[in-house]
């Protein structure tokens, strides 16, 4: 039998959202660890609000739906705010009753910049790693340690030689109709012809974002205006144990990695780094024993042009072991970490300018797939 069309009316409802999110749902487990975390960030906030004035959003409320952005890939806070305006399971999760008006775009991004200050992401991303649940799931020993590439908010176009006027006035020939004689306006998109030019970090900067660097990963890739992301996991289940973002400098991945390593808790034996060729440098190796680190780092043997052998610094002492071996193999996973933050959360290319903000997002968004990853690793502990 066909069932109707009818779509009659109702004055009231009795449902609340709590009764519509599934007992099984992922998201039931996260907001179980979020909760808790935020319970011990809850002194910090006291600090870094007023006792007087008017209310502001709360910010565990903030951070909840900040982690929805990242757990669903929304690309503003307009469109977040559009989502929890319809979205039931979102306002079960952020908190939000039904009947309560949402947050304006403008409004909850001035709130959020407010937590730059506490550096709350750093202590919510070690709030989460430090409960019990998920300290047993994480190795204190065995880590791994990688850098990405996030693309900032800025244009190639943008990478002026330092002292340029910022004022000054567009290139020519900016697009427009090719069949009109018109001029085009002054504000379209200028066109640029770099040729033959030399263009470099020490003798241009950008005017949109003056923290971004032009860098690339690796010889044959586009050189791009971008920050450098750093990441040290931990070797068991592959968890984000730590997260910084630098300016993209040519050490700037065995600077971050000794600052990850010393900014951890470390138990009173040796522990061990995995990294990629990258980290073979000498300097770096040393830096490492002298912090009681065995470096499980790929052996960069590269064949000069002349035929000569580049020397490594990892040699038998460290390669003989079965658990360099191991951790060869298991680094590769923190590539999952990084492939997951660009076409998840969105990290591909930041849409926040200046290093403070797009530390933090990067920061948060590495608490963010800690938290995807925990509703399967715990529903499999014993």
């Amino acid at each position: 039998m066909r069932g109707s069309d009818n779509q009659p009316g109702m004055m009231f409802s009795y449902i609340s959202c709590e009764a519509r999110v599934p007992a099984a749902h992922p998201l039931r487990t996260i907001r179980a660890v979020v909760d808790k975390a935020l319970d011990v960030l809850s002194p910090e906030f006291e600090r870094l609000y007023s006792r007087v004035g008017r209310p502001s959003i709360p910010p565990e409320k903030l951070l909840r739906a900040l982690l929805l952005q990242a757990f669903y890939g929304i690309r503003s806070e307009r469109q977040l705010m559009e989502q929890l305006d319809y979205n039931m399971l979102f306002r079960w999760f952020v908190g939000l009753p039904m009947d309560a008006a949402v947050w304006d775009a403008t409004t909850f991004s001035k709130n959020r910049d407010r937590l730059l200050d506490g550096d709350v992401a750093q202590r919510l991303l070690a709030a989460v790693t430090s409960q019990s649940r998920v300290a047993a799931l994480m190795s204190d020993e065995h880590f791994s340690v990688d850098g990405t590439l996030i693309q900032a908010w800025a244009s190639h176009k943008s990478f002026q030689p330092k002292g340029h006027d910022d004022d000054a006035a567009p290139p020519p020939g900016s697009g427009g109709d090719a069949q009109s004689a018109e001029p085009a306006p002054a504000a379209r998109n200028g066109e640029r012809d770099w040729r033959g030019q030399k263009r470099s970090n020490e003798t241009h900067r950008s005017l949109t974002d003056s923290d971004a660097r032009l860098a690339r990963k690796s010889n044959g890739q586009a050189s791009i205006l971008a920050y450098a992301g750093h990441i040290l996991m931990e070797n068991r289940n592959g968890l984000v144990s730590g997260a910084c973002l630098t300016r993209a400098t040519g050490t700037a991945e065995r600077d971050a990695a000794l600052a990850l390593v010393d900014g951890r808790t470390r138990p009173s034996g040796r522990i061990t780094l995995g990294a990629d060729k990258g980290y073979d440098v000498a300097g770096f190796i040393t830096a490492l024993r002298t912090r009681s680190v065995t470096p499980h780092i790929a052996a960069d043997r590269r064949v000069s042009k002349t035929g000569r052998i580049r020397h490594s610094e990892i040699d038998r002492r460290t390669t003989r072991w079965p658990g360099y071996e191991a951790s060869q193999r298991v680094r590769k996973r923190i590539e999952e970490v990084f492939g997951w933050m660009k076409a998840s959360a969105g990290l591909r290319q930041t849409k926040h300018r200046g290093i403070e903000r797009v530390g933090w997002t990067f920061t948060l968004a590495a608490t963010a797939y800690n938290l995807v990853r925990l509703p399967r690793l715990l529903a499999a502990m014993p």
